[in-house]
C-alpha cells in the first residue's frame, strides 16, 4: 500500500509529523507537496494531486489531505469520480467511514487536531478494512454513477 499525501500551508506543520510517524512505521507515504511553507498557497492544488494518484491504483492507494478546517480538501478531492474523500475527526467516526462508505481518502483539520489525536485517527485510516456485504458495495456503486 502507498499513501499520498499532500497539504495547504495550515497544514503544512502537521502534515510533516504524520509523514514522519508513518515513515518510523515502515508504512510507504509519498509527499505530494506543499513542500514549504507558503502563506499563499491553495488547498484545492494539494487535494488534486492525491486525487489523481490514488486514482491510479485505487485497490492500492489511500490519500491524506490536509488544510486548516478539513473541509475544502475533502470538497476538493471528491471532485473526482472514484475519490471518497471523508473529515476525519475522531477514530470511531474514521472506522465507520472506512467500513461501510469505503473511504479512500481522509481530510483532517489541522486547526483542530493535536498530534496524538491524528495518529489515533490516522492508524485507524490504515487498518480498518471495507466491509464487503451487498449493501455496502451497491452505495458504493451509486456513488460512482
Amino acid at each position: 500500500m502507498t499513501i499520498f499525501i499532500g497539504a495547504d500551508h495550515r497544514g503544512f506543520n502537521l502534515k510533516n509529523q504524520i509523514i514522519e510517524y508513518l515513515h518510523e512505521k515502515d508504512i510507504r507515504i509519498e509527499d505530494l507537496g506543499a513542500y514549504d511553507y507558503d502563506p499563499n498557497d491553495d488547498y484545492p492544488d494539494f487535494a488534486k494531486k492525491v486525487a489523481q494518484a490514488v486514482l491510479q491504483n485505487p485497490e492500492n492507494h489511500l490519500g491524506i489531505v490536509v488544510c486548516g478546517s478539513g473541509v475544502g480538501v475533502a470538497i476538493a478531492a471528491n471532485r473526482f469520480q472514484g475519490i471518497r474523500a471523508a473529515l476525519g475527526f475522531e477514530e470511531n467516526q474514521v472506522a465507520h467511514a472506512r467500513e461501510n462508505d469505503h473511504i479512500n481518502v481522509l481530510a483532517l483539520p489541522a486547526d483542530y487536531l493535536d498530534f496524538e489525536k491524528t495518529k489515533q485517527i490516522v492508524e485507524k485510516f490504515i487498518n480498518t478494512p471495507y466491509k464487503l456485504e451487498e449493501k455496502y458495495l451497491r452505495r458504493i456503486k451509486k456513488l460512482d454513477e
